[in-house]
């Protein structure tokens, strides 16, 4: 895998930085692959503090290396089976905000997206009120039925899309060198989360997608009483210009104005965690950035939603995984909590579910001998998924998202209500989602779908049992010709993993030191 001169300055540049905020400090050698200590050893020399932390000096390094950065870190925010959950916490620090580009930019992005002046297509178009990496946001008024209204137009920022695919190349790069070298990186799925990342960037880079998203997300919503969506104005959308209704709300970071205005701040703190967990098993489609800031009240007391770049997925399987884990210890019921497991193939069957179903008690009984107040349910899934990584539970990245989502969901309710019970607030959406899905009805509706999918396999039998005679044909002439696994062979694989080994240490050493030279 060659390194192209573009791809070498920016890593230098990017591992420099991360060197001398002092990111690799808190690293144990000891506890390093051989490969790696005496690079981590050459990184600290650089460092300004010794025995800083690394979770602040990591937010630190990616602010100054670029938005790119910021958006993954703030991504790893959502992943701390991959950084760890004090890393975690700390990328949730990372502020995306960038200056604006100025309204006359905007405005030629804007009449070239649109294919119209912009007098034409708004009534005002103001200064940018919100700057980020991705985009600003401005506020303007449209017609509409004769009427002018307040909307809000998010125009993408100018260069981005191009910055954005430099930077996940060299994201990539380094994904592939972790999974080829590092089991870790294997079992991380370090490609798989650069994957997400570039997936996510490309719904923030296509406001199309978002409005997708955004619309999908309110026909969802539209028949509950306690959330809104803002509305989509598809005739003013395209990839590089989103428009909404503007949102009069309060903020739910200034609670101080919440209060003000007369909101009840406890059943908005349920609403919020209840919202979250019924778009999630109800919908398989949840809001994946519910922060503060994405979240307002308006004057009737209903949360609004804005900014849909990031949102989550779930399947049938995964919903009901959550409903039943949840329902499992809510009552208890740990031996079907660890069934659960088995039964989604989450857990591999060579285990045993005894053991298993003991260690989950671990968790659960002492979250049943607290008081109700200082329950986590956002800890409880934390808790979950280190355990099942001792009983070898790959990373699932939908429910990693699900679980990072759930602590921000359940910090902003209990902004809202610090004594908030988190067992009683859950359980009448789990309790309703185990009734209506696993219950007489549920079943029925299960019969209904496997024997729709019995027919449609039964159509692909032919082009399977082809597929099958080939496989078995490639495999006879494997055993005819063999497969050499002599002593000489296998010492000349050996020879060539350990002279790739010197020249990954030696070509990370040089870029290191290159980065220092040049940037320092």
């Amino acid at each position: 895998m060659l390194l192209q001169t573009g791809n070498f300055l920016r890593l230098a540049r990017a591992g420099y930085i991360m060197a001398r905020e002092g990111v690799f400090t808190g690293l144990d050698v000891n506890l390093l692959p051989p490969a790696a200590a005496p690079l981590v050893r050459l990184a600290n020399l650089f460092a300004r503090d010794q025995r800083g932390n690394p979770g602040k000096a990591l937010v630190r390094a990616l602010s100054q290396i670029g938005p790119s950065y910021v958006k993954l870190g703030q991504f790893l925010a959502t992943r701390p089976d991959v950084v760890g959950g004090e890393i975690a916490d700390a990328l949730t620090e990372l502020q995306d905000r960038m200056a604006p580009f100025g309204r006359e930019k905007a405005v030629a992005i804007v009449e070239k997206s649109l294919g119209r002046k912009i007098d034409e297509a708004y009534v005002t178009f103001g200064e940018p009120v919100a700057a980020a990496s991705v985009a600003q946001v401005h506020m303007a008024t449209a017609l509409y039925d004769g009427k002018a209204r307040k909307v809000a137009v998010k125009v993408l920022r100018p260069g981005v899309e191009g910055q954005f695919a430099r930077d996940l190349r060299d994201m990539y790069m380094v994904a592939r060198i972790a999974e080829r070298w590092s089991s870790e990186g294997r079992r991380l799925r370090m490609i798989e989360v650069v994957d997400t990342l570039a997936r996510t960037v490309k719904l923030e880079t296509d406001f199309r997608l978002e409005a997708a998203a955004a619309s999908e997300f309110a026909e969802n919503v539209a028949k509950d009483p306690d959330i809104k969506v803002p509305h989509v104005d598809w005739d003013r959308t395209a990839r590089e210009v989103l428009t909404l209704e503007w949102i009069d709300g309060a903020p739910l970071s200034d609670l101080e104005r919440v209060a003000a205005e007369g909101h009840d701040l406890k059943a908005l703190g349920a609403h919020v965690l209840q919202s979250f967990l019924r778009h999630a098993m109800r919908d398989g489609f949840f809001h994946a950035d519910m922060h503060q800031g994405n979240l307002f009240v308006d004057k009737n007391g209903r949360l609004v939603a804005i900014d849909f770049g990031i949102m989550g997925r779930l399947g049938e399987k995964e919903r009901r995984f959550l409903a039943e884990i949840l329902y499992g210890f809510i009552v208890r019921d740990y031996r079907r909590v660890a069934e659960v497991h088995f039964e989604a193939g989450y857990v591999p069957a060579k285990h045993s579910i005894e053991e298993f179903s003991q260690a989950l008690r671990a968790i659960g009984e002492p979250l049943h001998t607290i008081n109700a107040s200082d329950i986590s349910m956002a800890r409880l899934l934390t808790l979950l998924f280190e355990v099942t990584a001792l009983f070898d539970m790959r990373t699932r990245t939908e429910l990693v998202l699900l679980q990072k989502t759930m602590v921000v969901a359940e910090g902003v309710a209990r902004t809202l209500d610090p004594r908030l019970d988190i067992w009683k607030t859950c359980d009448p959406v789990v309790r309703g989602w185990i009734e209506e899905n696993l219950g007489v009805k549920g079943k029925i509706e299960d019969v209904g779908r496997s024997v729709n999918e019995l027919a449609r396999l039964a159509t692909h039998l032919p082009r399977t049992l082809a597929d099958a005679e080939t496989a078995i044909a490639r495999v006879s002439r494997m055993a005819e010709t063999g497969v050499d696994l002599s002593p000489q062979a296998l010492e000349a694989m050996a020879e060539n993993r350990r002279r790739s080994d010197m020249r990954l240490l030696i070509g990370v050493a040089a870029l290191l030191m290159f980065g220092a030279w040049l940037f320092g």
